[in-house]
């Protein structure tokens, strides 16, 4: 059993608790008077959370109680209200949700939703859980973990989303959709600045302003720069770590040149400079300890001799085109996407103040897809949408090794192993939805959806490019002066075509209630491994198969005046489960990806709001997931036969319960305003993390807490806030580093460390 964590507060840090807890008391527990008219126009944050959020889960715009799915929703005013600042904040706060991080390289997605996810941050490796941004399919899961400022809404799909978004969604998907400027004049400026018990301070600065320019033309432009001094402390150095300067500019123009007719162009540009990845090294799942340093897992401390840096720049144009047709009384919409992303990054593997095992990568991705799509009504019974799809992604990727400058005295590695490769992917869908009114109340829903798909790989292995003395031998995507390009040792390529149906019911109980049923089926694209790390000619690269999903739901959805309740039962069966298997090896760490095991995951999922009073709300949230394999066909502890061990063995990302709870208040101050309060905790359980069980991740419990002042008219947010009050410790990853390299004893883990406690101010200026 893994021991129960105890975690130690200091004596500042349980002064401002008992500060915040009063202020919030005193704040929870005043009269309940109500705030309309003290604060003018603008609605109450209550308000605001309760208020119907239009979403476009099932691609046409309705409220999100009536999609006959497991969605959980917020609008771009909600996610102010609860000073979201990205996707991670909402990480522990929905059912058998994980947004998270995987802290190798900022901004890289590693999301599990009902046990299904990834723990990777190979390139090629397709995710479970897909991220669109207005519309368009993101092809690579680095730069994904977003800010949220200036949005209009963000959407989280529970189950396998295939139907209407095709590859990639067995788990779910997160639909991210900008704000569009407004008929009237907008502005907004936001500062906030925060800090933890260790480390310096993380600054923001963010503004946005929009409006029509002429009768038919409108625009808006988004501004936001995040500096960051660092969160940890680097023992190493005793100086601040996990430095972020973060810069991002959005444009957005909308013409609609008659009433029937929108042209919508968005770009976006980003820019981040950080510190590589804040690794910690503690007793690995095999009770080694790191040789030379090792650390507490309930702790945020870490020494590391490689400080890194993760760079990268993307640029982001969407072009959106919607026209209102008579048939139908429907809507033909195109979305056109192009993505460019660029990437150097260098961290310390082996997470210890010695050169044991360093590492940096070069990544450039660029990708474009189109999307064509029609969506009406006939007869008043029948909401039909359908279209064509098509997508292509080319990644080139470059990994370095560099091992033992240890036994140079830190000039130079002893050996560096170069690898990487070239990757190809086109992707054609054509897809159609039907919901069909067979009575008042019963609807019946279908989808279907084809998919025909190739992918080509140029592998260029580790262990066939290897040089001593501090040289290194080739690159493929960035090379030196007078630096050769590698020769790929593997070349391959290979089709996939798919099917993913959709069959289910819908019956209205009343206006404010229905429950559901369907069966759908979604897809995880097969591929290849561009980081072959194996000295086992038997490991190639793929191509690994498919990974299929059928999805069995009971669902039931209702609001009143004062709130509303959601509740879902599901079972999925998992065909083919798509690995990466990650362990301890010659050069650091082997990363084989393969089709496991079958597996089967039941799960239940609850939650709701309701206004306790005029001025009090409360939120929450219960998820439970029982997963097991049905059938494996892999080693997965590696004791060298195929059995009920493996079989035994915790699907990884599988945290078998989440749940949260809010309190959110609201006190009239008169003609100044009012003061709304908030305090949220959430949990969730600990899980494994590589498939043999021997790494695993801590159980999250996350307190956040905050007090915001609103002014009478409107103008004016000034808050203050502290997050993870806890001091909770979350791991990106917990990979199980070898006892020796070459040798030389190692030890431990790389563990990527997210940051702790922190409190801050925030004061926002709308116009």
């Amino acid at each position: 059993m893994r021991p129960i964590k105890q975690q130690a507060v200091s004596g500042p840090a349980r002064a401002f608790h008992g500060r915040l807890a009063l202020a919030l008391a005193v704040s929870l527990a005043a009269g309940h008077a109500g705030v309309a008219v003290a604060q003018g126009a603008r609605p109450g944050v209550n308000q605001v959370l309760l208020e119907e959020v239009i979403v476009t889960a099932r691609k046409r715009e309705e409220s999100v109680q009536a999609v006959p799915l497991s969605v959980s929703a917020y609008s771009g005013d909600q996610l102010d209200a609860l000073k979201v600042r990205d996707l991670q904040s909402l990480s522990v706060g929905m059912p058998n949700v994980a947004l998270d991080d995987a802290a190798t390289a900022r901004g890289y997605a590693n999301f599990a939703i009902r046990g299904l996810g990834i723990n990777s941050s190979i390139v090629s490796i397709d995710p479970t859980v897909g991220v669109f941004v207005d519309g368009v399919y993101l092809g690579l899961p680095a730069g994904t973990v977003f800010d949220v400022f200036d949005l209009e809404r963000i959407e989280v799909l529970r189950g396998p989303q295939g139907t209407l978004f095709g590859r990639n969604v067995t788990g779910g998907a997160v639909l991210i959709s900008t704000r569009k400027p407004g008929e009237e004049l907008e502005a907004s400026v936001r500062a906030a600045i925060d800090g933890g018990d260790q480390g310096g301070l993380n600054k923001y600065l963010m503004g946005t302003i929009g409006g029509p320019i002429t009768d038919t033309l409108g625009g808006k432009f988004t501004a936001y720069y995040n500096d960051d001094d660092g969160w940890f402390e680097n023992e190493f150095t005793g100086d601040d770590f996990g430095a972020v300067e973060q810069t991002m500019f959005r444009g957005v123009g909308v013409w609609s040149p008659g009433e029937r007719t929108e042209l919508i162009l968005r770009w976006e540009h980003a820019e981040n400079d950080s510190d590589g990845p804040a690794s910690q090294n503690h007793v690995n799942g095999s009770g080694v300890p790191g040789a030379f340093a090792t650390f507490d897992r309930d702790s945020h401390d870490l020494s590391i001799d490689e400080e890194g840096y993760y760079n990268t720049e993307t640029d982001f144009v969407t072009l959106e085109f919607n026209q209102d047709v008579a048939f139908g009384d429907g809507t033909i919409t195109n979305i056109f996407g192009w993505r460019n992303y660029e990437a150097e990054s260098r961290g310390d593997i082996d997470s210890q103040p010695v050169w044991l095992f360093h590492s940096g990568t070069w990544t450039e991705a660029e990708q474009f897809s189109n999307e064509l799509r029609y969506s009406g009504t006939f007869a008043d019974r029948a909401a039909v949408t359908t279209g064509l799809y098509y997508f292509t992604n080319d990644i080139d990727y470059h990994e370095r090794r560099e091992l033992l400058g240890i036994a140079t005295g830190g000039i130079a590695p002893a050996a560096i192993f170069d690898g990487g490769g070239y990757y190809s992917v086109d992707t054609y869908a054509a897809f159609g939805a039907l919901d069909y009114n067979l009575t008042d109340s019963l609807i019946l829903n279908l989808g279907l959806r084809y998919t025909y798909e190739e992918k080509e790989a140029e592998v260029a292995s580790l262990s066939q490019n290897i040089s001593q003395g501090g040289a290194p031998t080739c690159n493929l995507v960035s090379p030196a002066p007078g630096e050769a390009t590698c020769t790929p040792d593997f070349i391959d390529d290979e089709d996939w075509s798919s099917w993913s149906p959709k069959v289910g019911m819908t019956y209205e109980l009343s206006d404010n209630s229905r429950v559901y049923g369907h069966w759908t089926r979604g897809f995880r694209s097969g591929g290849y491994n561009l980081r072959n790390t194996s000295f086992d000619p038997a490991d190639v690269p793929g191509p690994f198969d498919e990974e299929t999903v059928d999805n069995f739901e009971l669902g039931y959805k209702s609001e009143w005046d004062r709130g509303r309740l959601n509740l879902a039962l599901f079972y999925n069966e998992v065909e083919d489960m798509q690995r990466e298997l990650n362990f301890a090896g010659p050069i650091g760490v082997i990363q084989l990806v393969r089709n496991t095991a079958d597996a089967e995951i039941l799960g239940v999922e609850v939650d709701g709001a309701f206004s306790i009073t005029d001025t009090l709300l409360l939120t929450g949230s219960v998820g439970w997931i029982d997963a097991s394999y049905s059938d494996v066909s892999a080693d997965l502890n590696r004791d060298g036969v195929i059995d009920g061990a493996d079989k035994a063995l915790d699907l990884p990302r599988a945290a078998e319960w989440t749940y949260s709870i809010g309190l959110n208040h609201e006190l009239a101050l008169g003609d100044w305003g009012y003061l709304a309060s908030r305090l949220s905790y959430a949990y969730r359980d600990d899980s494994a993390y590589t498939d043999d069980n021997l790494g695993y991740l801590l159980d999250q419990e996350i307190l956040d807490a905050g007090i915001d002042f609103h002014s009478a008219n409107g103008n004016w947010t000034v808050g203050i806030y502290g997050n993870n009050l806890l001091d909770d410790v979350k791991h990106g990853g917990d990979t199980q580093l070898p006892d020796t390299i070459s040798g030389v004893p190692a030890g431990g883990t790389f563990a990527p460390l997210a940051k702790g406690r922190y409190y801050g101010v925030q004061v926002t200026w709308n116009l």
